[in-house]
């Protein structure tokens, strides 16, 4: 098995098509039928079923597609690990990022990290939480940030940091009325809300938020990231939910920041690890987290 039979087959996984996935890789069709047919011989089973109408995934073809981006992942990785050691770096951490974390926490971390061991070269992630698991599980990632702790068998989740939830408003908005905003009068608005796919473990926790009042909410956008929130929160399309640190970054002159009512609810994000006795240079990075502070 060579890396060609391998970018071979997910072109040809995504296009479900010979042709376009031929034309995709730039090369003729018959090379890349004949890789297809050497990887099959190799593993010893069908990965496509073809028919003159249509080319589909076998049930071999559909997992072996799972394992596929980590093989890449896993060689990006040495690539990047060798141009570290060049580059003069004794060690490496590989940290992984989902959800919408706190920019001013991380950079406070990183600041830390290289000012008190710049030796270690520290390679940032951004997957789906559920890609992280799986990264950590087979040793691509030493550890990850998320929002949830929810995590699989053989892995631990430690909270690290908590940040108010505040309500972004937009300017002239009939609730600028009031100081403190209820769940109740919030929820009479349009909200936009983050994608449960993109920020599993931050959505998981609005939504806690959200079911302590009976009122089904208004989802007017799901928005993969902070930034598009602000953008559509000032155009006036909704409301939305972020925390204090995040809102103070972007200072964007048409959003203003409300506390709801009651109790401030907290967003929690965790450090999650392969629940084994860590590495010196990790545990040196987990101990580096508790000077972190909340950034006012």
């Amino acid at each position: 098995m060579e890396i060609r039979h391998l970018r071979c087959f997910v072109a040809v996984a995504e296009e479900l098509h010979f042709a376009r996935a031929a034309e995709k890789l730039h090369i003729e069709q018959s090379p890349l039928s004949r890789a297809i047919k050497e990887l099959e011989s190799d593993l010893g089973v069908l990965l496509f079923e073809r028919t003159t109408r249509c080319t589909r995934l076998t049930h071999a073809g559909r997992v072996f597609l799972e394992h596929v981006p980590r093989i890449f992942a896993a060689l990006q990785q040495a690539r990047e690990s060798v141009k570290a050691v060049a580059a003069g770096y004794y060690g490496q951490l590989r940290i992984a990022l989902s959800d919408c974390l706190s920019q001013a926490r991380l950079s406070a971390l990183l600041t830390l990290c290289r000012e008190q061991e710049p030796e270690v070269d520290i390679r940032l992630y951004e997957v789906p939480f559920a890609q992280q698991m799986r990264g950590l599980c087979c040793d691509l990632y030493d550890a990850g940030f998320a929002q949830s702790a929810e995590v699989d068998d053989g892995l631990i989740a430690l909270p690290v940091w908590n940040d108010p939830m505040v309500v972004a408003v937009p300017v002239r908005h009939p609730l600028l009325a009031y100081k403190k905003l209820p769940l109740d009068e919030i929820l009479r608005y349009p909200l936009v809300l983050c994608d449960p796919d993109a920020s599993e473990g931050c959505s998981r926790q609005l939504a806690k938020v959200l079911r302590s009042n009976h009122r089904e909410p208004i989802v007017a956008e799901q928005v993969a990231s902070h930034e598009l929130m602000i953008t559509l929160v000032a155009a006036g399309f909704g409301l939305g939910f972020a925390t204090e640190a995040h809102l103070s970054t972007c200072n964007h002159p048409a959003i203003v920041t409300r506390p709801l009512a009651g109790r401030t609810p907290l967003l929690t994000t965790y450090l999650l690890r392969r629940n084994t006795e860590p590495p010196q240079e990790l545990s040196r990075f987990i101990e580096r987290i508790n000077p972190v502070r909340p950034v006012r």
